[in-house]
């Protein structure tokens, strides 16, 4: 698995592990407290300096151990051998602690519960992660698709480990050939992947780009190979497309190289989307109790505004509209129905009214839009169900807006490349006039965001955003 991934992994599970040894504690204080023994516990006051002990020591022996290091959920043996070890260590130490200052005072049967108590929990966690890691992923994370391009032996290893880690969201959508031939058809139905894979021609990546979703392509090539790719290379680049390149042929790996690792083979990233994988989880989780918070707090509201929809306008409250979200992946946005049921069928008709330029249509007053989603309209409330899109992982609060797949089509590749952030509900274009701005300048925009993104930037755009909402500014 990739080093950065598995770090990510090992944070979380000692994290977890950290709250189990926590809540195991108390769990074990509470059963031994209602047990009748000849001697009687003391309170839970006399234990308090203790807890953060056991947790120093449960998480320094899983880290000593390197438990964390690689996490491997697909090895069921893991599951159950790495709690052993951390538990056996972990108490050993816990007790001879207790003994060499001679704590009389803690029930050696509290302990004994405690370690039995966290070993039954780490076990059950990694089993619970293996179980439902899969399904949780396609839910709410879906799968990063890669395409290999070359035929140095390593290509088919890399292949392997894909599929070896295809439960952590990895999948190889085929393979590409630098030199025209079949050799690399050979060497693939040779190698005994768990599926069969289509090779292509190096030329077709301009369409595979635009047909498929593609997240990352890997290079392994030779050195002779490499000279023939600055055209691949500098497409990836404006496309937005991480790119990848197994170092195979380098003696020496130089210190000032960046370097990212699937298992031990080195591989030189180039990206021009935000890298640091840690914030972007951190704004993944951000986002979720934020959106969760908000629905709890603005579910009267909600109720409120699809009544008024219902009892005003005849069709759904809702509407929902394919869009494209994360490297092109289509989702269902859900926003509240603005205007009279037959507005699709009737865009057609209007669109000599189009007041903006390139492929997206907008009308300062649509003759579409009823009088409550006029007046939703003005003040953004018609996109408060994309909380729910938010929940699920398919948008973010800040972010490109998505766009519709007919669209997308339509784009040139540079402006593709906004593709590679998830989509929001705001962004710098909202604080430069929102509805007001040209095509292209909305595309520099996303750009300009994506090249600075930060978590500092987020904020700024947010708190920006809320008077440009409230005072209706920009929007039609």
């Amino acid at each position: 698995m990739f080093s950065r991934h598995d770090r990510i992994i090992g944070a979380l599970y000692l994290v977890a592990d950290a709250l189990l040894a926590l809540g195991s504690f108390w769990l074990a204080h509470w059963v031994r407290a209602h047990l009748v023994t000849p001697r009687p516990l003391y309170p839970a006051f006399y234990y308090l300096w203790i807890v953060p002990v056991t947790i120093g020591i449960w998480a320094g022996v899983g880290l000593a151990l390197g438990i964390y290091r690689e996490i491997r959920e697909e090895e069921l043996r893991r599951a159950w051998a790495d709690p052993i070890k951390v538990g056996f260590v972990s108490t050993t130490l816990l007790f001879a602690l207790v003994f060499a200052f001679r704590l009389e005072y803690i029930s050696r049967l509290l302990l004994g519960f405690y370690a039995a108590i966290d070993l039954v929990l780490m076990v059950l966690l990694r089993l619970v992660t293996r179980r439902l890691s899969e399904p949780l992923r396609r839910t709410f994370g879906g799968f990063r698709h890669f395409l290999l391009v070359g035929s140095a032996p390593q290509a088919l290893e890399i292949a392997r480990t894909l599929e070896a880690n295809e439960r952590r969201g990895l999948r190889l959508l085929g393979f590409a050939r630098v030199q025209p031939g079949g050799e690399l058809e050979a060497q693939v139905k040779a190698a005994s992947l768990r599926r069969s894979y289509p090779v292509y021609d190096l030329s077709q990546l301009p369409e595979l780009l635009r047909r498929h979703v593609i997240d990352e392509v890997v290079f392994a090539v030779s050195k002779d190979e490499l000279e023939k790719l600055e055209e691949t290379f500098l497409r990836c680049e404006e496309e937005g497309v991480k790119a990848r390149l197994l170092l195979s042929f380098f003696p020496h790996v130089l210190s000032k190289v960046h370097l990212e690792r699937l298992r031990d083979m080195p591989l030189l990233t180039f990206s021009t989307t935000p890298e640091n994988e840690d914030l972007l989880l951190l704004k993944r989780l951000g986002d979720f109790v934020m959106a969760l918070v908000l629905l709890l707090v603005l579910s009267p509201l909600l109720l409120v505004l699809a009544l008024l929809i219902k009892l005003t306008s005849k069709g759904p409250v809702f509407y929902r509209q394919a869009r494209c979200g994360l490297g092109g992946r289509k989702f269902t946005l859900h926003k509240f129905r603005s205007m009279q049921p037959d507005a699709d069928l009737r865009r057609e008709e209007l669109e000599a009214l189009n007041e903006l330029d390139g492929p997206v249509f907008k009308i300062r007053s649509d003759p579409r839009c009823t009088p409550v989603g006029r007046f939703m309209r003005k003040f953004s409330l018609d996109e408060l169900p994309q909380l729910v899109n938010i929940l699920k992982g398919e948008m973010s609060f800040v972010g490109p807006r998505p766009p519709l797949p007919e669209e997308v089509e339509k784009y040139e590749p540079w402006q593709r490349r906004r593709l590679r952030m998830p989509p929001g509900l705001t962004c710098l274009w909202a604080l430069e006039g929102r509805s007001q701005l040209s095509f292209r300048r909305w595309m520099e925009l996303d750009l300009q965001y994506i090249d600075n993104w930060s978590f500092t930037l987020d904020w700024k755009i947010l708190l920006k955003t809320i008077p440009v909402v409230l005072l209706g500014r920009g929007a039609s």
